[in-house]
């Protein structure tokens, strides 16, 4: 029996004849075994790697088989552009066997809220602050809400491991558990990273299921890394503007002030420029990301909200203002580039002051 074999004859049905593949990838295949023997997962993949079907077609193939009633699944992100990004083809997905998806965050006004809260759907999405608010909260009823959990996907589990946050999202996992009454499944999905092993050990937490790392083998990628000292922010946006004329590019800068900053400057030199950051309003930030998705020769400047898993189309360079913060910053957005066929993943650093050069 394949891997693919073991998911409900539904969910194959549908995975084959209404979402149209003719195959799964590797981390795909690799996957559905250890989801389906209930073993928490630590799946890594580079960004569009399939990640996401990694996880969620198994899962479905459990809430179908399983007919686990709502809320069943919880899928929650470090940002809620991610979230945006992912709701259509996590609803859609859940649709082909009749599921439902609701996604709960901060721009979600209270009327709909109202109606989930009345009539459950089978997946939440959402992110620890807005679920913390929701165990919180006197309106929702938590432990009715949450008796029928029974798995939660946890996407850039690398971006919590390491941070404050991520021992906020442990002790939200551990107050689920009680809610429920069961040890409940957790997967998390990354980018590369050098500690898997840690990242799962940090994920499973009190959890007593056995914990696996599904990691497939990948080509050898070549990147091409470039570094130039430009000395000031005018310099990067001059080099900028010239070094990839009449191509994609996306440009990292890590801060909000900078982000605005170099978008003008690019701007002011006839670039087509969009800004990307927490400040934005949900309408400028998605109608920034759908344009530079549709453009061809055109920059968005973003903070790293753009290096967590959004979908901004084919990219052909990435640029570093100065220097991320870890490592696991710079290899995920070096990730967005190289991906279509004969591109190799690249970044170019512009550092605007000695100490970054270092």
């Amino acid at each position: 029996m394949s891997a693919f074999d073991r998911l409900s004859p539904a969910l194959q049905y549908q995975i084959t004849q209404t979402l149209g593949f003719s195959s799964l990838r590797p981390v795909q295949e690799l996957t559905i075994a250890p989801v389906l023997d209930g073993k928490n997962c630590v799946v890594l993949a580079p960004t569009a790697g399939g990640k996401t079907e990694a996880a969620f077609f198994p899962v479905l193939s459990r809430v179908d088989a399983e007919d686990l009633r709502p809320v069943s699944v919880i899928y929650t992100s470090p940002i809620r552009a991610l979230l945006n990004n992912q709701e259509e083809r996590v609803a859609r997905y859940a649709a082909t066997i009749g599921r439902r998806v609701f996604k709960w965050h901060g721009d979600v006004g209270p009327t709909q809220r109202r109606r989930f809260l009345d009539d459950p759907a089978d997946i939440l999405m959402t992110t620890p602050e807005s679920l913390e608010a929701m165990l919180m909260s006197t309106r929702v009823p938590a432990r009715r809400l949450f008796e029928g959990l029974e798995v939660v996907i946890v996407d850039e589990v690398h971006a919590f491991a390491d941070d404050d946050r991520g021992a906020h999202l442990s002790s939200l996992l551990e107050r689920l558990s009680r809610y429920c009454g069961r040890d409940i499944q957790r997967i998390g999905l990354s980018a590369t990273v050098g500690n898997p092993e840690e990242i799962l050990d940090w994920l499973r937490g009190r959890s007593r299921r056995e914990g696996v790392v599904v990691s497939p083998p990948r080509p050898p990628a070549n990147p091409q890394i470039s570094l130039d000292f430009v000395g000031n922010v005018t310099n990067a946006a001059l080099v900028a503007e010239q070094l990839h004329r009449g191509r994609k590019r996306l440009i990292f800068v890590d801060s909000r002030r900078g982000v605005e900053e170099f978008g003008n400057e690019l701007s002011a030199r006839g670039v087509s420029t969009f800004l990307a950051h927490g400040s934005l309003s949900v309408t400028a930030r998605r109608d920034a990301e759908r344009a530079f998705a549709e453009g061809s020769d055109c920059a968005i400047v973003a903070t790293s909200a753009l290096e967590l898993g959004i979908d901004v189309g084919d990219l052909d360079h990435v640029l570093q203002i100065d220097c991320p913060g870890t490592v696991a910053s710079f290899l995920q957005r070096m990730g967005r580039t190289g991906r279509r066929a004969g591109a190799v993943p690249n970044c170019t650093f512009l550092a605007t002051k000695e100490s970054a050069v270092l």
